[in-house]
């Protein structure tokens, strides 16, 4: 092992995180939104929303992401509506198109984790909440949305670590991110060991600092399931 070689790259490979960090962002924030929108459409009462919507899941949950991704680089293209319309200009980018694929791939992952935070609400505290009067908009607000979210929040912080993950795969539709820049070095020095260690230093790292604050969320939003300290302090 080169030391100072492998500084090296890890300064260049610091360099291409950013663009990761920017692709991982914008891919859960848009595909957190419209993963409301899918889960809405998939607890509606309305038939051709809710089978939309399971179609839809089924879909991108059912399909690669790399297959996806490509689909959308590659074949958009090939539409001559897409092709001449305002769209254009953003959709031939490698970045925007990455950031498509990634937030609805998530989108459908998300979205059924978000259903089944929903499904392990008590039917109690419901009917409690509509005992008193409460409109659909505020029972949401306060009942549905907070207690749904602390539900899911271990399974949704997976997806949110996988997602991490599968921005490497926009290395493929030639956006330099992360893993990009280090085949890119690998191709140039043909020391894999090197760089490959280096880049995967920076995933775990970003890993586990995405893994604490999604601790320290759950820990905030659950004071309940706190467990009680073996030898309290008594109280004077």
């Amino acid at each position: 092992m080169d030391i100072t070689f492998m500084f090296e790259t890890m300064k260049t490979l610091l360099a291409a995180l950013p663009m990761t960090l920017a692709l991982f962002s914008l891919s859960v924030f848009f595909g957190g939104l419209l993963a409301l929108l899918i889960v809405w459409m998939r607890v509606s009462g309305n038939t051709t929303a809710r089978n939309f919507a399971k179609g839809y899941i089924f879909v991108f949950r059912g399909s690669p992401l790399l297959i996806q991704m490509f689909l959308i680089f590659y074949g958009l293209g090939q539409f001559g509506f897409i092709r001449y319309s305002f769209l254009w200009p953003a959709l031939r980018e490698p970045f925007v198109c990455a950031v498509l694929s990634l937030a609805l791939c998530t989108a459908g992952y998300t979205a059924e984790i978000f259903r089944f935070g929903l499904r392990a609400i008590p039917a109690k505290e419901i009917e409690a909440a509509r005992s008193v009067g409460m409109s659909g908009f505020l029972l949401t607000r306060r009942i549905l949305a907070p207690v749904a979210f602390r539900h899911a929040l271990p399974a949704y912080s997976t997806e949110v670590v996988m997602m991490v993950k599968s921005t490497a795969l926009a290395s493929l539709v030639t956006v330099w991110e992360v893993t990009g820049v280090a085949q890119r070095l690998i191709s140039q020095t043909y020391r894999t060991m090197e760089v490959f260690l280096c880049a995967a230093a920076i995933y775990l790292i970003l890993n586990f600092l995405i893994l604490q604050a999604m601790a320290l969320l759950e820990y905030k939003l659950t004071p309940h399931r706190r467990a009680a300290p073996l030898f309290p302090v008594p109280q004077r």
